[in-house]
């Protein structure tokens, strides 16, 4: 299970719960006895002159270099408006829907009343002298009150700058001047097999640091709260409450800011993921000077399909792209002739390989920008030319407005239909969208009945369910999905690669197609 690195947060109940991390860091090469300037740290080759080079088989102390850095990195502390409870579960921040625990009945709060707070403790580093202070958003967002604890015990209010949800970063300051504080790496990036010292609060305890090396690069923890971050992977010890502290590399450069465990127990098991310092530095820089961060937007739900999927679709063999799963009404990608169904397979002359590449390659795009799109479209290759939108604040609510389809048992019986592949399917009819609830804009075969003991009814396809597409071709009529079956069978396949509307959403789908003797 992956877990949100977390600060600790104790609300009236007496809870702990998780939170994450996230965030990058840089810092220039370090000179041999190289002194502070201006009070930012650029760490010494250490007392003996020895460069930070580790011997064969085992690395050199890292005293030294936690000794210089050490003092740029502080404790977060928060305080977060909770729900007065009024009976039933009471959620636990961090947990999927359904954890929590049973809460009495309490009255309204009394005018002049404060509300019930949690408080939590998270991580961050100064990254100027003047009191900027980089961290995770999930530590402070929402905190009605930021207080910032120092190395040298000195406690300052904090005031919060900036967040950005999606890469899971934030900017706070405390007032004061001086500071010592660390910088991004930019230049030099780490290698899998290099050496890392992560250093922040776990468990409230402060000033902790714990070494390791950087196990993996550019990993993907399919996390959709930050779409956009290729994470490191590290084996030094991170827990709750370290998330926003750095990660430092054996020359004391910040190359990335702890971000989420992955762990069956809550606690750390040497898989810990940072936000590299690549991505870190200038959306960080951004929120500093105060800017939007602004990203590129097309206007999609889309998906990687898997191999089975593949084989049973009309794409050439060996094809890998982003798979157009659905279309936001009005959204760029509508205006510039994307269809669901289509596979984008180049981005700006750029290979996409997966549904991920995309997101990300459309992400580092301005609004505005011209997106050139190499597409498959019904087994054949096409060229579109679509004008990047701006990612919406929201972007689950614009994805789902309207799009609600929950079957309405009470409504009249839907027609029967006719039986393909185990399946009783009829066009969609105005009758189908009032029992189903199928919004105006869906077109295709509605499942009205599945046969029991099918290969259908065991991949649990349900009535309800709109068949839209049949082998990337739109289907209309029963008819249109006879000969996508017969055209499968004469072509040697043992499936057929659909796209259905089911009530979460559009799904790309193998159906099994049954043996003829």
């Amino acid at each position: 299970m992956l877990k949100r690195k977390e600060f600790i947060l104790g609300a009236a109940v007496g809870l702990v719960f998780a939170a994450a991390a996230t965030a990058g860091g840089v810092i220039d090469w370090p000179g041999a006895n190289a002194a502070e300037q201006s009070g930012r740290l650029i760490p010494s080759a250490g007392a003996s002159g020895l460069a930070f080079a580790p011997p064969q088989g085992a690395p050199l102390s890292f005293a030294d270099i936690f000794d210089q850095v050490s003092p740029a990195v502080v404790q977060i502390d928060v305080e977060t408006p909770i729900e007065r409870p009024r009976g039933g579960l009471i959620p636990i921040p961090g947990f999927p829907p359904g954890f929590g625990f049973q809460a009495p009945q309490t009255p309204e709060a009394e005018e002049g009343e404060d509300a019930p707070t949690a408080q939590g403790a998270g991580s961050g580093f100064f990254i100027s002298a003047d009191g900027y202070i980089v961290t995770n958003n999930h530590v402070v967002e929402n905190a009605t009150k930021i207080t910032v604890k120092l190395s040298d015990g000195r406690e300052l209010p904090g005031r919060l700058i900036g967040r950005d949800a999606d890469t899971d970063l934030a900017v706070v300051k405390v007032e004061g001047s001086d500071f010592k504080f660390v910088t991004f790496e930019e230049q030099a990036e780490p290698r899998v097999g290099d050496w890392v010292i992560a250093v922040g609060n776990p468990f409230g305890l402060g000033g902790t640091a714990t070494a390791g090396i950087v196990s993996a690069r550019a990993r993907d923890i399919s996390d959709s709260r930050t779409p956009y971050t290729d994470y490191l992977q590290i084996d030094a010890a991170i827990n709750r409450g370290n998330s926003g502290g750095p990660t430092f590399d054996i020359y004391g450069r910040v190359i990335g800011v702890n971000s989420a465990i992955f762990s069956p127990t809550g606690g750390s098991v040497g898989i810990g993921f940072a936000i590299p310092a690549s991505i870190a530095k200038s959306v960080t820089e951004r929120l500093m000077s105060g800017r939007a961060i602004e990203r590129g937007y097309l206007g999609v739900q889309i998906g990687t399909l898997t191999d089975t999927q593949r084989e049973a679709s009309d794409l050439p063999d060996g094809t890998e792209g982003a798979y157009i799963v659905d279309v936001t009404p009005g959204g760029p990608a509508e205006r510039g002739g994307l269809r669901i169904g289509d596979t984008v397979v180049k981005l700006n002359g750029r290979d996409i390989k997966t549904s991920t590449e995309l997101t990300r390659q459309v992400g580092q795009a301005a609004p505005g920008d011209e997106l050139r799109m190499e597409i498959f479209r019904e087994g054949r290759r096409q060229t579109l030319t679509i004008r990047s939108g701006t990612r919406p604040a929201d972007i689950n609510a614009t994805q789902n407005q309207g799009d609600e389809a929950n079957p309405q048992p009470d409504r009249p019986a839907a027609p029967a239909g006719e039986v393909v592949e185990g399946l009783t399917v009829a066009p969609v009819s105005e009758a189908l969208r009032s029992r189903f609830s199928i919004p105006e804009r869906v077109e295709g075969l509605v499942i009205t009945g599945v046969a029991a003991g099918s290969r259908a009814a065991r991949d649990g396809y349900e009535p309800g369910f709109v068949i839209m597409m049949a082998n990337n071709r739109p289907v209309r009529t029963v008819a249109d999905l006879r000969a996508a079956v017969a055209a499968r069978r004469a072509a040697g396949g043992e499936s057929l690669f659909l796209l259905v509307r089911t009530s979460n959403g559009n799904v790309p789908v193998v159906l099994e197609l049954s043996k003829v003797e």
